[in-house]
């Protein structure tokens, strides 16, 4: 059993590129090396069991390698048992059922308070036009809610009521859900609807935001209207109406809201999906104390 005979078959049976067989050949032929190097002596492929190909995956982990390599090799090596077996060469795959190590989730990207006060308060604190307006009120309602671009683009007037200060969205699957929010929105609000009902008397959509023709907005001009104002005040690498979202739920967090409160608010379906916040609290924390603390 050789691994050319398996690269030939992913090259002339499969039809695969020469870049992907030649990676394959690389990943399994480092997996031969390791195997006949080790401290058990594994003299062939066909000696090869499981216990072998975990031992493997520790060494590739000790060496800092990272889930996605480590995931990529493990796949090699299921594809070439895989042929074995169909070929009768091996009695029993050795791969099979293996699971490689879990890829470690990214956390959220999210502003700092002093980054949104900036935002707010500065850069679109003292404004009067009406595109200007616009961008307040569509970041403080990101802000202040922590609702989806798709939610904010499907806004209308009739979904807002004023008097209890809450508002209506529609969510994932069509689940609709009722967010609060405070004064400071409130007033932004109607400054924005007023100034729009005299530009766009006779707008003929029924939407909340509107461009300067007076048409609803869509999403990718949100978007940019979202990056354009956040590259003003921070440096991440992604300034979307999503990282508005995850900074909602970490400031909401960092001042004490309950988990199950901003699962809610967010319209999570599971908690497991909003405790990636608390990873970032903690990371925060944790940079708090290693620069405060004498001896961290």
């Amino acid at each position: 059993m050789t691994i050319d005979d398996f690269l030939n078959y992913l090259r002339y049976e499969r039809n695969y590129s020469e870049r992907t067989v030649q990676s394959y050949g690389k990943d399994l032929r480092a997996f031969e090396s390791y195997f006949k190097n080790s401290k058990e002596h594994v003299p062939s492929w066909e000696s090869v069991d499981s216990d072998i190909i975990r031992d493997w995956m520790e060494h590739m982990m000790d060496k800092g390698n990272n889930a996605s390599s480590i995931n990529r090799r493990l796949s090699a090596l299921r594809s070439f048992y895989r042929f074995a077996l169909s070929r009768r060469l091996i009695v029993k795959d050795p791969a099979h059922g293996l699971t490689g190590p879990k890829k470690s989730k990214l956390l959220p990207q999210f502003l700092r308070e002093n980054e949104m006060d900036r935002l707010l308060d500065d850069v679109l604190g003292d404004v009067d036009d009406y595109n200007k307006v616009r961008a307040r009120t569509i970041i403080m309602m990101f802000y202040s809610t922590g609702m989806r671009l798709s939610e904010l683009v499907g806004l209308e007037e009739s979904m807002i009521d004023m008097d209890a200060c809450q508002l209506k969205v529609t969510g994932k699957r069509n689940k609709q859900r009722m967010i609060p929010f405070g004064e400071e929105l409130k007033t932004e609000l109607m400054r924005y609807m007023r100034m729009r009902n005299e530009q766009f008397p006779d707008a003929q959509t029924s939407a909340l935001f509107l461009t300067d023709k007076g048409q609803a907005m869509n999403s990718e001009q949100v978007r940019y209207l979202v990056r354009k104002h956040l590259s003003m005040v921070s440096t991440l690498k992604k300034r979307t109406p999503h990282v508005l979202r995850h900074t909602f739920a970490t400031t909401m967090l960092n001042h004490d809201a309950g988990l199950e409160s901003v699962k809610k608010l967010l319209g999570h379906e599971s908690l497991t999906t909003t405790e990636i916040y608390t990873h970032t609290t903690f990371e925060q924390l944790k940079r708090v104390y290693e620069k405060a603390h004498p001896r961290a």
